[in-house]
């Protein structure tokens, strides 16, 4: 009895084992980019600083634009590193090539002075603001 118990448990065990593994492959490619490239936006007076988790990208293989008032960032991975065994068996890879790409709106940067570092897997982006020049013949008198 303690036998087909444990069998039904392995079997069961199994089961299960393989409905996670077809899940996490159906659902991989459904899983939204923002869950890759994790972001933090600060607004001060003056500037905007966006804060974007890369890791495992090249500086090389990051590309950022700002046109029309849009920041886009895009990473491209195309290879990674084989880390299989001596006979090329690999249990299980989570590892992705490919591109993926952000876009974030942040009005009146000044695009002349923007400013990037790409540190230990971190993306920082710095948008300074476009500064507002006074007028001081800005007064209108009414009539």
């Amino acid at each position: 009895m303690a036998n087909e118990l444990q069998n039904r448990n392995n079997f069961f065990d199994n089961l299960m084992n393989m409905r996670n593994l077809m899940n996490d492959d159906f659902f991989s490619d459904l899983t939204p980019v923002a869950n890759h490239m994790k972001t933090d936006v600060a607004e001060s007076d003056k500037s905007y600083t966006v804060k974007i988790d890369m890791p495992g990208f090249d500086k090389k293989d990051i590309h950022i634009s700002y046109a029309n008032d849009i920041l886009t960032v895009t990473g491209r991975r195309d290879t990674f590193d084989d880390d299989s065994d001596k006979e090329g068996n690999i249990l299980h890879s989570e590892r992705r090539y490919g591109q993926m790409s952000r876009q974030y709106r942040l009005p009146d940067a000044d695009r002349k002075a923007i400013k990037a570092q790409y540190t230990n897997g971190v993306l920082t982006i710095t948008l300074p603001k476009k500064s507002e020049e006074l007028d001081d013949d800005s007064h209108i008198e009414i009539e």
